[in-house]
C-alpha cells in the first residue's frame, strides 16, 4: 500500500515540477504550477493524491520534516548581526501588518454579521485566520527569481515573525471561543507553548549543530545538517504526538529557529557553501510541501464561492497592504518598502487551511452551522486568493526592481 502511495507521489512531483517549468515559460512562478498540480492531482480532481495518501500519518511526518527543511530559506537569512540594524522596523510593521489585518477582517465582518444575525463571535475567528501569512510562496519566489533588496530582506526575518504573532492571536482567540461556546475551554499553557515551543525546540537543537558545523567541513556538512534536522523535527513529533493535547506545531517554525541558530554560529563563507549544497534539498522539499497545500484546495468552491468569501479576499488584502504599508511609514522604511512589501503579504493557504482545521473540529458539535461557515468560506479563499496572491507577490517583487539580483552578502 506505501509502495503505491510513493509511487503516486513520485508521479504527481515530476508533474508538478513539469507544469512549474511550463508556468515559468509564460514568466509566473513555478509555485503557481506546483499549487495547480496539487489540485489538478488531489482528491477533488483526478485523484492521484488521494485522500487516504494525505491523512496517512506516514505522509504527513514526511511532509513536517520537509517543512522543517523549508524553514531553513528564513532561518539561514537571520542574521543578528544585519537584523538589528532594522529590528525596530520589522518588528514595528509586523505587528502593524498583522493586527491590522486582525482588525479590519473583524470589523467588517463584525458589521456583517451584527446585520445578518450571525454571533459575533466568529468575526474575531475570521480575523484570527486571515492575519497570518503563508511564507513558503513568497520566499519560493525569492528563490527562484533571485530577488534582492529592501522588501527581499524584509520579508525574510518578517516571515518568521508573522507566524509567531498569528500563532499567538489565533490561539488566544480560539481558547475564547471554545470557552463561550462549549464548556471546556483550551488551557492557558497550550496558548503560551504552541508559538514558543517550535522556537525553543529549533534553537536547542540548533546552537549544538553550529558547533559541530563549524568543526566538520567537506562532504561530511550536509549529512551532518541533515542529522540535525531530523533531530529537530523528531523532538518536534514527541512534542506534537505525545505532549500536546492535539498536534498544532508548526515545523517550519521549528526550521526556522533550528537553521537561525546554527547560521549565527558558522562563519558566513561556511553558510554560503552548506546552504548550496543543500539547495537541490531545499528544492524538492519546497515543491512536496506546496503539492500537499494544493492537494486539499477543492477548485468547485470557485463556482460556489459566496459573498463571504469575497469580502474576506478583499478585507484581507486591505488590511495586509495597508498595515505593512503604516508599519513601514512610520519607521521610517525606504519608499519602496512601503509601497510594495503588502504584496509580498498576501499569500495565505497553507496556514488557513490548518487553522480552520482546528476552528471546525471546536465548533462541530456546540455550534455545526458555524463550522459550516467558516469551513466553506476559507476554503473557496484559498483556491481564489492562492492563485491571485502568488501573482501579486511576484508582481510585488518586480515593482520594486528586485527580480534577477545577485544576492549581497552580508559583511
Amino acid at each position: 500500500m506505501i509502495t503505491i502511495s510513493l509511487l503516486r507521489l513520485a508521479i504527481a512531483f515530476v508533474l508538478a515540477l513539469l507544469l512549474g517549468k511550463l508556468v515559468a515559460k509564460i514568466r509566473l512562478p513555478s509555485i503557481l504550477g506546483w499549487l495547480l498540480a496539487g489540485m489538478i492531482l488531489g482528491p477533488h480532481a483526478f485523484r492521484l493524491i488521494d485522500t487516504s495518501v494525505l491523512d496517512a500519518v506516514w505522509f504527513q511526518n514526511a511532509v513536517h520534516i520537509l517543512e522543517c527543511a523549508v524553514g531553513l530559506m528564513i532561518g539561514t537569512e537571520i542574521i543578528w548581526k544585519v537584523i538589528r540594524r532594522s529590528g525596530k522596523q520589522i518588528i514595528v510593521t509586523t505587528l502593524t501588518e498583522s493586527l491590522g489585518t486582525f482588525l479590519v477582517v473583524t470589523l467588517v465582518f463584525g458589521i456583517i454579521f451584527f446585520i445578518e444575525g450571525v454571533p459575533l463571535y466568529l468575526a474575531a475567528v475570521f480575523g484570527a485566520i486571515a492575519l497570518a501569512t503563508a511564507p513558503a510562496p513568497s520566499l519560493s519566489i525569492v528563490r527562484e527569481f533571485k530577488t534582492n533588496g529592501p522588501v527581499t530582506k524584509t520579508l525574510i526575518p518578517m516571515a518568521a515573525l508573522d507566524d509567531i504573532v498569528g500563532v499567538v492571536v489565533f490561539f488566544t482567540v480560539i481558547s475564547v471561543v471554545s470557552a463561550k461556546v462549549s464548556a471546556q475551554a483550551m488551557p492557558v499553557w497550550v496558548i503560551i507553548l504552541t508559538p514558543v515551543l517550535p522556537l525553543l525546540i529549533g534553537v536547542i537543537v540548533g546552537i549544538p549543530a553550529g558547533f559541530v558545523l563549524k568543526k566538520v567541513r567537506g562532504r561530511y556538512a550536509l549529512p551532518v545538517l541533515l542529522a540535525f534536522i531530523l533531530a529537530a523535527a523528531g523532538v518536534g513529533f514527541l512534542f506534537n504526538n505525545w505532549i500536546m493535547p492535539q498536534p498544532v506545531l508548526n515545523f517550519m517554525l521549528i526550521g526556522m529557529a533550528f537553521s537561525a541558530a546554527f547560521a549565527n554560529i558558522i562563519p558566513t563563507t561556511q553558510l554560503e557553501s552548506l546552504m548550496k549544497k543543500f539547495n537541490p534539498i531545499l528544492g524538492f522539499s519546497l515543491i512536496v510541501v506546496i503539492l500537499n497545500l494544493g492537494a486539499p484546495l477543492d477548485y468547485h468552491l470557485i463556482l460556489g464561492a459566496g459573498a463571504y468569501t469575497a469580502v474576506y479576499i478583499i478585507t484581507r488584502a486591505i488590511g495586509k497592504y495597508s498595515g505593512a504599508w503604516f508599519g513601514a511609514r512610520i519607521t521610517k522604511s525606504p519608499k519602496v518598502i512601503q509601497k510594495y512589501l503588502g504584496f509580498t503579504l498576501l499569500p495565505h493557504s497553507g496556514v488557513s487551511l490548518v487553522f480552520t482545521g482546528i476552528v471546525v473540529s471546536t465548533l462541530s458539535a456546540p455550534a455545526p452551522e458555524e463550522a459550516k461557515i467558516v469551513q466553506g468560506t476559507i476554503a473557496a479563499a484559498a483556491v481564489v486568493n492562492e492563485v491571485i496572491a502568488v501573482i501579486l507577490a511576484k508582481k510585488g517583487f518586480e515593482w520594486a526592481g528586485e527580480t534577477g539580483k545577485p544576492e549581497i552578502t552580508a559583511p
